[in-house]
């Protein structure tokens, strides 16, 4: 039998172990505290901040600013607790628009660690010290602005730091501290140094591309090159913009994920979630994109004060900010990448192939008898807009049906007749050298599975059932936009399941959203849920699986994100099936009329499982594997 423990008495805390307490929330290792320093820095408008560290941290952090400094008769407050310039009232508290506003930071600092402040102010002669174990205040001599030095850290709770790691990797914490805020304010110059040498350097930069070059220093350029610029976008008080990844950047870990709220970076549900399902048509398996979000929003609606390290927030409406970032997400990787790419590399290859004239014109055939490829007599193909007719007549209309039609073997049937073999003049084989198409003229199919197309650049290929399954994926989500519900199928037996309680609720307050997407979920008792119809596309499939699913779905996001998601899930299927298959042979007229279609069709550059559908091989690329110029 355990022998109970005697009473003590309920008593007040004095204020160290209060301090210490608050410690173990705000500072977690070295990290915590740079991330803190820094966040006053920025407050007091430094334009350039210097970190210095040593042992990872540990022994030395030091946070320099050139900001507006602290007077001396306030040196003393700034280590007391819950003492801020930041707010005043609770009116300050409910719209924070600076980095820190809760006034625990340095006195939670100051309780495990040997601290002190040297500042001074714009309208001081010299500087002051202050002592924070003694409190001691003495005249020295410094520029204008505040240096925080804080010294062995948890020196005071030394079973805190056994919890620490090696330096290595508390160093690496604190870089990541400082990119973070680097990130999010080009207009900052920062250093980091550590054991006396330069471990990285920011330096501060204006203008309309400062944004684009601090992302570029300190997540590279290849990070950069593999983005695309979201624009400012509005939507109801809410505004978004920063770079989003392209789906080939996507990574195995969610490692370059960067969300800013108001300036302040955040790690948020609604946000993350948002940018996910902005990416799930374009993404392969569980890839995870990469981003640098920043998100302007009225602080009124929202609230910072969820957490003392101040990296979590809560939205007044998180629906609004969710479906903003979705559609920003989605409308900028909407536009297909082929257009693009041909523009931003045309001007290089033309200055390529004209560096390269001497040495074709030395390397050209002797005899003269043989036309080059492109002049040499060849299936003729159409224009844009016949090559756009033909595929209409290929494929159907943008109906539901039309595209599962297209999956036979048999021959499809053309409007436009072949042309017989003719001798093309220089003038008309310029003018059908596709320039004017990102993709190319195609000019044969390999293995009944790519096609390969010959534009500016060199060499597509594609993928032709990757191809038209995004493009027969688009059409059915542009045709059921309109309509209310998906098709739903009774089952003769009704499929039952032992429920908990919350998937209970669940099915019982979502009965018209779960109508809407062809389930019909009822209780069958207090702790058994009964499936009685599914949708008509998977009645073949696990339904209680499928029931499961979309119960945590419903319970975890917005109906009508969930909704849009298992419809988006069943119009992929149908395309993938509905699309052409592999080793169905093509004429060039289908061919080229497949490629127009791609450079018209949204998020034609990825299939509905997120591989993409063509890729691009450059003369360049070409000329390396055969060692030409070498």
């Amino acid at each position: 039998m355990t022998t109970p423990l005697p009473r003590r008495p309920i008593q007040e805390l004095p204020d160290e172990l209060i301090s210490q307490i608050a410690a173990g929330e705000v500072v977690e290792r070295p990290g915590s505290v740079v991330r803190e320093l820094v966040d006053n820095a920025l407050d007091a408008g430094a334009s350039q901040i210097t970190l210095r560290l040593m042992a990872g941290g540990v022994r030395l952090i030091s946070v320099e600013d050139n900001g507006i400094g602290i007077p001396p008769q306030e040196l003393p407050v700034a280590l007391k607790r819950h003492a801020t310039s930041k707010i005043s009232n609770l009116d300050d508290l409910e719209s924070v628009g600076t980095m820190g506003f809760r006034g625990e930071a340095l006195a939670a600092i100051n309780s495990v660690a040997n601290c002190s402040i040297l500042s001074r102010a714009s309208e001081q002669n010299h500087a002051y010290l202050l002592e924070g174990l003694t409190g001691e205040l003495k005249p020295v001599a410094r520029a204008q602005g505040t240096t925080v030095e804080v010294r062995e850290l948890f020196f005071s709770t030394p079973a805190r730091r056994k919890f620490l790691k090696t330096d290595a990797t508390e160093l690496a914490h604190c870089v990541e501290a400082v990119r973070r805020h680097a990130l999010a304010r080009p207009d900052v110059g920062f250093e980091i140094w550590h054991d006396g040498k330069l471990v990285e350097q920011w330096r501060r930069s204006e203008g309309p591309h400062a944004l684009k070059q601090r992302v570029q220093d300190v997540l590279g350029e290849d990070f950069v090159a593999q983005t695309i610029a979201l624009p400012h976008m509005d939507s109801v008080g809410v505004t978004v913009h920063g770079l989003v990844g392209l789906p080939d950047a996507s990574r195995s870990r969610a490692d370059q994920q960067f969300c800013y709220v108001n300036g302040r970076f955040v790690r948020d549900k609604v946000l993350t979630h948002a940018a996910r399902s902005a990416y799930e048509d374009v993404l392969h398996g569980h890839r995870q994109p990469v981003y640098v979000l920043f998100v302007s929003i009225d602080p009124m609606r929202v609230d910072v004060n969820v957490h003392p390290t101040k990296i979590e927030v809560r939205f007044r409406d998180g629906r609004e900010v969710h479906q903003a970032v979705r559609r920003a997400i989605e409308n900028t990787l909407a536009e297909p990448r082929a257009a693009l790419q041909a523009a931003h590399a045309a001007n290089n290859v033309i200055a390529g192939l004209d560096a390269q004239a001497p040495a074709l014109h030395e390397s050209k055939p002797t005899n003269q008898g043989l036309a080059p490829q492109w002049q040499q007599p060849s299936m003729a193909w159409s224009s844009p807009r016949a090559s756009l007719q033909t595929l209409e007549a290929l494929w159907g209309p943008a109906q539901a049906q039309a595209p599962l039609a297209a999956s036979n073997n048999t021959a499809l049937p053309l409007t436009a007749q072949e042309a017989q073999p003719t001798q093309t003049s220089p003038q008309a084989s310029a003018q059908l050298s596709g320039s004017d198409w990102p993709l190319g003229r195609a000019m044969a199919q390999l293995q009944g599975i790519y096609i390969l197309a010959e534009n500016t650049q060199g060499l597509v290929v594609v993928d032709m059932h990757a191809a038209h399954e995004r493009i027969v994926y688009e059409r059915l989500k542009n045709t059921l936009s309109e309509q209310t519900t998906l098709a739903s199928q009774p089952l003769l037996i009704p499929a039952t399941f032992a429920a908990s309680p919350q998937e209970v609720a669940t099915a019982e307050a979502h009965a018209s959203t779960l109508h809407t997407l062809g389930l019909d979920i009822s209780p069958f008792s207090p702790k058994t849920l009964a499936v009685r119809s599914v949708p008509a596309s998977l009645a073949h499939g696990d339904v209680v699986e499928l029931a499961r699913h979309v119960l945590s779905e419903l319970a975890q996001h917005e109906a009508s994100t969930v909704i849009q998601r298992a419809r988006d899930e069943l119009l992929a299927t149908m395309a993938c099936h509905g699309a052409v298959r592999a080793n169905r042979r093509l004429t060039l007229d289908e061919m080229n009329a497949l490629l127009r279609e791609m450079e018209h069709t949204e998020r034609s550059d990825q299939c509905n499982h997120g591989r993409p559908t063509w890729r691009q091989v450059t003369v360049r690329d070409l000329d390396a594997l055969f060692l030409r110029g070498r």
